[in-house]
């Protein structure tokens, strides 16, 4: 389960802010195309931006819940090819997870890619949650489509599964516009019987706009608070459990994150962090 201190922290944060229902914020957009800047935050500048925030954003509400949980399981070819486009800092990349959102009961194969634009261009295909950690055919074939409609080639990686991922994320939505937030905490991964968490007061940010200088970046900033480069968290996630050995680019998201020291064992525990669910 996760840790108490962001249980806490998400009721206080998301409580400030009127709510939107799944199906309102769906009419809204769903931003699948976008510009994206990440920031890595201490709970404190999320709580002093809130104020400001509330009065352009509304926060995700199903059932009365603002925090919702995610598992995540990224694929990757055995030379961790999408990794190292990343870390290289590629135009031309792609990303494959399968995602559950646990408390909405939903389950998707997601292909992240990179346009010419330099925009994230996101396909989501619904999927069966019992193949958290398999790619079937029809998955495979998503991934394909999507590659060629982007960089008009077949997509050929031997996909298999690397790392999971959970955490809890509050979606703020913008009153007009369509501009996103997304605030994620009690983050941590594992691969290989090893795990990695995040501090309980540290969190990811990520403001998602048309052309990624929206209302919530000009609130973080007006805070001294600006991006983190290299903040992947499917990277940052590789390069924690030590499953690459180029981590360069995403040194600095490792020192905000508390990250440097490496993975401890499944049974062992650092700095609160989260326990993840079985399956």
């Amino acid at each position: 389960m996760f840790s108490q201190a962001v249980m806490q922290f998400s009721n206080i944060f998301a409580q400030r802010f009127e709510a939107i229902s799944l199906e309102q914020l769906n009419a809204s957009a769903a931003m699948l195309e976008r510009l994206d800047n990440k920031y890595i935050l201490p709970s404190e500048t999320l709580i002093a931006a809130a104020e400001q925030l509330s009065e352009a954003f509304d926060v995700l509400d199903i059932g009365g819940i603002r925090a919702f949980g995610y598992d995540t399981c990224y694929f990757d070819d055995p030379l961790a090819q999408s990794y190292h486009d990343h870390h290289q800092g590629r135009r031309k990349r792609c990303k494959v997870r399968v995602r559950k959102y646990r408390d909405a009961g939903l389950c998707f194969v997601e292909v992240k890619l990179k346009d010419k634009r330099g925009v994230t261009i996101k396909r989501r295909l619904p999927y069966d949650a019992g193949l958290f950690r398999v790619l079937d055919a029809r998955a495979m074939a998503h991934v394909d489509a999507a590659h060629r409609d982007i960089y008009a080639e077949a997509f050929q990686a031997d996909l298999r599964p690397v790392i999971e991922m959970s955490y809890r994320r509050m979606t703020l939505v913008a009153k007009a516009g369509g501009e996103r937030m997304t605030v994620d905490g009690g983050i941590g991964f594992r691969a290989d019987g090893l795990w990695c968490p995040v501090a309980p007061d540290v969190f990811i940010v990520e403001t998602k706009s048309a052309r990624g200088n929206g209302l919530a970046d000009k609130v973080l900033r007006g805070l001294h608070a600006h991006p983190t480069p290299g903040c992947s968290k499917y990277c940052v996630g590789m390069a924690a459990l030590r499953k690459v050995k180029r981590i360069n680019q995403f040194l600095p998201a490792l020192r905000r994150l508390g990250l440097m020291a490496g993975p401890v064992g499944s049974g062992a525990s650092r700095a609160g962090g989260v326990q993840f669910a079985a399956e």
